[in-house]
């Protein structure tokens, strides 16, 4: 039996790493990856994630994955959230910890959402993981985005850039809600005709 294969579209040669090496594991799922030019667009995470998917099945002409993250700050009321790409670029990793300043809390929560057409027309499917952890002064390799000033609950006192990518990928965010969608791809692979 040939494996599961699926299109990610992603520019960011880090997430494709750490998402061809989660589905990787168990039943493999084989990924390649197309960079889209899609407009950023606003709204709830999962608003994001589900016209983002849209647009990129349409782009495609096919079936499609598409990722989006959020880190939520609990003294923020969940801010920046979706926005935190845009947060680390103007603020840095330093900014990002003086944002919670005053509070009485550095709690908060990695989101990741994973999002499935089946292509033009289909309605997107929605696979979310999320991981508590705190922000802390930034430790570790400064490679990945936020992975510095998040600590998870669950990672022994490690920020996920200190973690390394074996223990990172299970119990990240991203690992969760890929868990999900590839119980989902797997059951849709197994009620597919054959060909």
């Amino acid at each position: 039996m040939s494996p599961l294969k699926v299109v990610f579209v992603t520019g960011n040669a880090n997430k494709l790493k750490e998402v061809r090496a989660i589905l990787a594991a168990g039943e493999p799922i084989e990924v390649e990856s197309q960079s889209l030019d899609i407009p950023e667009l606003q709204g709830s995470t999962q608003e994001v994630s589900r016209e983002k998917c849209r647009m990129a099945a349409e782009k495609i002409g096919g079936p499609c994955i598409t990722e989006d993250t959020a880190l939520c700050f609990k003294a923020l009321n969940g801010l920046p959230g979706v926005y935190i790409k845009w947060f680390l670029k103007e603020l840095g990793h330093e900014g990002l910890n003086k944002l919670l300043v005053g509070f009485d809390t550095t709690e908060a929560t990695a989101v990741c959402t994973f999002a499935y057409s089946a292509g033009p027309g289909h309605e997107p499917i929605l696979f979310e993981g999320k991981t508590d952890g705190h922000i802390v002064p930034a430790r570790g390799d400064g490679k990945f985005g936020w992975d510095p000033v998040f600590q998870p609950l669950e990672g022994g006192g490690l920020t996920y850039a200190e973690m390394d990518s074996v223990a990172k990928n299970k119990i990240s965010h991203r690992f969760r809600a890929l868990d999900l969608l590839r119980e989902y791809l797997k059951d849709e692979a197994k009620g597919a005709p054959s060909s």
